[in-house]
């Protein structure tokens, strides 16, 4: 005797639940079996791509695989009214789910790995990559959300035309905070400076100590805190010194008028194999530079092979000792500010007076 349930009769139903089951036992049999392939597979290379990949899958919801086994098995069911309809709309429904559910733990994961990698040497990214992070899974949120809501014929030319205004409203006012956010993650990515970076801004130095959505925080050289909003940061010219590779050096002295030709022209040699004399420095000139009101001053050029400022220090005081030790043996004097006074005697002559 043939039964009818529910307008189908018993061999639709066994179909039905027959399909149901297998397709439900493929897709966790799939899932698990590429998820086990690709874990031998995660321990032969390096990268974090096949991680994220078992993560994403090991996301798979179970109910998602239900209702992918009952509409697979509702196929075989004559459905009252519109409730094939129906249930196509839930199956896709849930396929966006399930796909907004795998988007967002991709993204959540990479992020994690990116900042734990880079924590150690840029501070600045684990928080402005959060924020980052947090926007991105929004919008695929709200975007799948918008497409479930369209799937169920909800139109949505009028709320997406609603949220495009009231976003430029909420734009227009929070501009300066959604400016320095955007130069935040600006910094981030293109990294003119990290933490733990000395630089100048205009005229304050100081080592970068902190780098948040908002400011970005400097350690000044005295000790205090200088605080720049991330937009006017950018606006600024940055020199990045622990970026230096070398340092140029330029340095002037000055002798007295009084000395003779020879020893005028005997300097330029000496400074030559005093500075050359310096294990990190790399002479590149020396000349007589200018007659000053004082003095003739001697200009020297050389390069420190090694951006350390102390490092500088301590070849510039060797070099300044170098030169009075030698300056002393070839009776060669540094000059000092001096002026001569004439004055005019009887009979025309000039007497000078010091």
């Amino acid at each position: 005797m043939n039964h009818v349930i529910l307008g189908n009769d018993v061999t639709a139903w066994t179909a039905a639940l027959a399909t149901a089951v297998v397709v439900c036992v493929l897709l966790y049999g799939a899932r698990r079996l590429v998820v086990s392939r690709l874990q031998v597979f995660a321990q032969t290379t390096a990268t974090h791509l096949d991680d994220v990949a078992i993560k994403v899958l090991c996301a798979t919801s179970p109910l998602f695989v239900l209702l992918m086994g009952l509409y697979a098995g509702a196929q075989w069911l004559v459905l009252p009214g519109n409730g094939a309809a129906v249930l196509a709309r839930l199956a896709i429904a849930a396929l966006l789910l399930q796909v907004a559910r795998w988007g967002d733990v991709g993204m959540r994961d990479w992020l994690h790995h990116y900042r734990t990698a880079r924590s150690a040497q840029d501070v600045a990214s684990t928080t402005s990559t959060a924020a980052l992070g947090f926007v991105a899974r929004t919008l695929l949120w709200l975007v799948i959300v918008l497409m479930i809501l369209d799937n169920f014929g909800v139109n949505i030319t009028t709320l997406v035309a609603s949220l495009g205004i009231g976003g430029i409203a909420v734009a227009l006012a929070l501009q300066n905070i959604l400016g320095d956010l955007f130069s935040s993650l600006s910094i981030v990515l293109d990294k003119p400076f990290v933490v733990g970076d000395f630089i100048t801004v205009d005229d304050i130095a100081g080592t970068v100590e902190y780098v948040g959505l908002k400011t970005t925080r400097i350690r000044g050289l005295g000790g205090e805190q200088v605080v720049f909003s991330n937009s006017d940061l950018l606006k600024s010219r940055i020199r990045n010194y622990k970026r230096m590779q070398t340092r140029r050096i330029v340095f002037t002295i000055g002798v007295v008028y009084e000395i003779d030709k020879r020893r005028l022209l005997a300097i330029p040699e000496i400074l030559r194999e005093v500075v050359s004399a310096q294990p990190q420095a790399r002479f590149d000139r020396a000349h007589f530079k200018s007659y000053g009101a004082s003095s003739l001053d001697f200009e020297t050029v050389y390069v420190v092979e090694t951006p350390e400022y102390a490092v500088y220090m301590d070849i510039q005081q060797a070099i300044n000792v170098a030169l009075f030790d030698r300056f002393a043996q070839e009776g060669i004097a540094f000059a000092y500010p001096t002026q001569t006074v004439y004055f005019a005697q009887a009979g025309g002559t000039q007497a000078p007076c010091k």
